[in-house]
């Protein structure tokens, strides 16, 4: 079976809950798991990036990623909507790396006295070191720190973008079309048309200092 780029495998999901799936025909349940294989086959890379792109750890986000796809089978097995189920995707992850990460930040703030002082321990030195072992790799030093430079300024510009315009250029980025980002973060067309525009002005106004 074809997998993502993560060790995400679909299959593992789709027999969770046999039960559920003794009243549905064969050929249905057939055509059912192909049409989710096809979405996991299309769209499993692309939400893992997305996933992660709310600062979910690598193991929670193909969690998140593999709820997404029960949900997805419980969906269409239950007779529900199948119009753009691709932004439909996009929308439940959405919401699922929103909890994910609401999650995270309570188990993290259990943590804290342990985290502040690895943290305090680890930091000491280490950007200075990482860059100049970063900028020792190429041929060209004063090429690399421009890159470097450029990659910082563009990630801060995109970090201090309201919530909705991250999303929305995240989106974006995936390739997703207008209406499918608007469908999966319940924004009207013209609302998605305006955060990508104002957004990416942003983003060029930066790349051109």
């Amino acid at each position: 079976m074809a997998k993502s780029d993560s060790t995400l495998v679909l299959p593992a999901i789709l027999d969770i809950e046999p039960g559920v799936q003794e009243d549905v025909d064969a050929d249905v349940e057939a055509d059912i798991e192909a049409e989710v294989l096809a979405l996991f086959d299309e769209c499993g890379a692309p939400l893992i990036r997305y996933v992660g792109a709310f600062g979910v750890n690598a193991p929670d986000t193909e969690d998140v990623v593999q709820d997404v796809f029960l949900s997805l089978f419980r969906h269409v097995q239950l007779g529900r909507p199948r119009t753009n189920l691709r932004g439909w995707l996009f929308r439940v992850a959405h919401n699922l790396a929103l909890k994910q990460r609401l999650r995270t930040k309570r188990r993290q703030a259990i943590e804290t006295t342990v985290t502040t002082t690895n943290r305090t321990t680890d930091t000491t030195g280490a950007p200075n070191a990482a860059q100049a072992a970063g900028l020792d790799n190429g041929p060209n030093p004063e090429q690399q720190l421009a890159s470097l430079e450029r990659r910082q300024r563009l990630l801060a510009v995109f970090r201090a973008l309201p919530e909705r315009d991250r999303r929305c250029l995240s989106l974006r980025a995936e390739g997703l079309r207008y209406r499918e980002i608007a469908d999966a973060l319940g924004l009207s067309l013209g609302g998605v048309a305006k955060s990508l525009a104002r957004s990416m002005t942003r983003m060029v106004n930066a790349d051109e200092r």
